[in-house]
């Protein structure tokens, strides 16, 4: 690869399952793109960050599809689902739902960087209340949180906006919040000062 080609960043990671794992072919996909010198960087939201040459963009990302990992754009866009490990088996963790909300909306543009995170069961592994969104699944329906701050002495947990939804209530309900802000929301406000701004109720009203 020609260190003078133009180089843009992606978020890979091995999508949405039981754990973030990470194969011995989708490692060796990843280090074909990678000098001796260079590093991968691991970010909180469950993704590396890996630069490619700009001009082979699509047919680096059909070979990264083609072994397993998922591929996203870097920047203000809703991150891929946050997830716990999914402990019990998919049927009882929701997995199906978690990769559905994730096929969704990751990767949509909006104001500032935005976290969904999700996770199976009450303990909360996937530390949805510190997440912009967050679920939580209860048996077999689903709670919805909103506004968490994991970050900053201003830190908080989200808020129960809506509780007992099923899937597609939960679909159309985080689609519909995120559309919300991608049109009220202001350049590079987080949700966070958003949801103060506007108030919860605006969110789904």
């Amino acid at each position: 690869m020609n260190d003078d080609d133009k180089k843009i960043k992606v978020a890979i990671n091995g999508g949405i399952g039981f754990g973030a794992k990470l194969n011995l072919k989708q490692l060796l996909t990843i280090s074909k793109y990678m000098s001796e010198d260079e590093e991968l960087e691991l970010t909180t939201f469950q993704q590396l960050y890996i630069e490619i040459p700009e001009d082979k963009k699509d047919e680096i990302i059909e070979e990264f599809q083609d072994v397993g990992l998922a591929c996203y754009p870097v920047g203000n866009f809703v991150k891929s689902l946050r997830t716990c490990n999914f402990c019990k088996g998919e049927e009882e963790e929701g997995m199906q739902v978690a990769k559905e909300v994730n096929r969704r909306v990751a990767g949509k543009p909006v104001p500032f960087t935005l976290k969904i995170a999700y996770t199976g069961c009450p303990i909360g592994c996937g530390e949805p209340m510190l997440s912009d969104i967050g679920i939580m699944k209860f048996k077999d329906h689903f709670n919805l949180y909103v506004g968490g701050k994991a970050k900053g002495k201003d830190a908080v947990v989200g808020s129960l906006l809506k509780e007992n939804l099923t899937p597609e209530e939960l679909y159309d309900i985080v689609e519909k919040i995120i559309d919300v802000y991608s049109l009220m929301g202001k350049k590079r406000e987080t949700f966070y000062k958003f949801v103060k701004r506007i108030g919860r109720d605006q969110l789904i009203s």
